[in-house]
């Protein structure tokens, strides 16, 4: 159950995704708004729900904000109506990238999408095209010196696939979409909060991209992820100074 670690890489998305705050509330609004129209406006009985409503407390959407969304999603109220989609292409050295949207405006969020692509370096693909290359997960990373034999006891009680220990120490857990909640809640029982805990899609295998390409891919990452309608972006370079 050893493996590469990935530390660095995830502490550096997760800084790159701490800077942009200011964009994190429109996020988390989207997602509450989607997961509630597709789900239903009952946290207890809509476990995406769940999550968007844990992602607002972590950036400290205000509760009002909240149910509101939630009341316009439903129908209670008039609000705009978002809807979801995932755009797959290429960027610097060959790497692979997922770009998840949510918009009010297709023709325009395709546009943005594509235009972000060509401008800084990469390719945007067809529907299927990069996807095989990454595995639809939930994912919690505890920090280096956390006891692996104590996470890989307690998450795999719980549900998860597997428990993968980095070169530095640091512990990843896998496990499936549907018992993320589960095993989640079991680590934190345990006394095991993780750094980092989300359904993601992670890369099966990793694009080493250095120097000027390493630059270049991160300008294209952070474009595109600046774009209004993207909610998130995943890919598989490992970006080296």
């Amino acid at each position: 159950m050893a493996g590469h670690s990935k530390w660095a890489n995830i502490q550096h998305r997760k800084g790159r995704q701490d800077e942009k705050r200011g964009k994190a509330w429109t996020r988390v609004i989207r997602e509450i708004m989607v997961a509630a129209r597709l789900g239903g406006g009952d946290p207890a009985a809509n476990p995406r729900l769940r999550l968007a409503i844990e992602k607002a407390k972590a950036v400290n959407l205000p509760v009002d904000t909240v149910k509101r969304n939630i009341d316009k999603a439903t129908g209670n109220l008039e609000g705009v109506s978002y809807e979801e989609i995932r755009y797959e292409g290429y960027g610097i050295g060959g790497a692979a990238l997922i770009v998840d949207c949510m918009t009010d405006n297709r023709v325009r969020t395709v546009a943005e999408v594509r235009h972000a692509f060509s401008k800084h370096g990469g390719n945007m693909g067809t529907e299927g095209s990069v996807a095989f290359q990454f595995k639809h997960c939930g994912q919690l990373v505890f920090a280096p010196g956390t006891s692996e034999d104590k996470v890989m006891e307690v998450a795999l009680e719980a549900g998860a696939d597997d428990v993968i220990t980095g070169d530095d120490g640091s512990v990843e857990v896998l496990c499936p979409p549907a018992e993320f909640e589960a095993v989640k809640a079991a680590l934190e029982a345990a006394g095991l909060k993780a750094e980092i805990a989300e359904v993601t899609w992670r890369a099966e295998n990793t694009v080493e991209v250095t120097g000027e390409d390493a630059v270049r891919m991160q300008k294209l990452l952070d474009v595109i992820e600046d774009l209004d309608d993207v909610q998130d972006v995943f890919h598989n370079a490992v970006l080296s100074e």
